[in-house]
């Protein structure tokens, strides 16, 4: 039983910086997923991969890994940097490609 210890990003449907300031604990799977035959749907009998834990810090997840005997692998996350772009710089005179339809 093998847990991840890593910072989630952004949803596609996000613009701003919600809930990826806080510390996600998954634990790996310990059974593959099957497909059913009657029905197509996923299932899996590992009941571990539907608990998610969060925390503030790195440190407070590694700590709870630590004192319940959980082997972790703790992932870094790099913030990425967005370029700040008014709307008017799409039709600035200095635009480097024109504008069109």
């Amino acid at each position: 039983m093998t847990a991840r210890i890593y910072k989630p990003a952004r949803t596609a449907m996000q613009s701003g910086t919600a809930k990826t300031k806080e510390w996600v604990l998954d634990y790996e799977p310990e059974q593959p997923r099957m497909v059913e035959p009657l029905m197509g749907w996923t299932s899996s009998g590992d009941m571990k991969q539907q608990v998610r834990l969060h925390f503030d810090t790195k440190e407070e997840a590694i700590a709870y890994c630590e004192q319940n005997g959980i082997a972790y692998q703790a992932f870094d996350s790099t913030p990425q940097k967005r370029a700040r772009i008014a709307y008017s710089d799409n039709f600035a005179y200095t635009r480097r490609s024109p504008w069109t339809h």
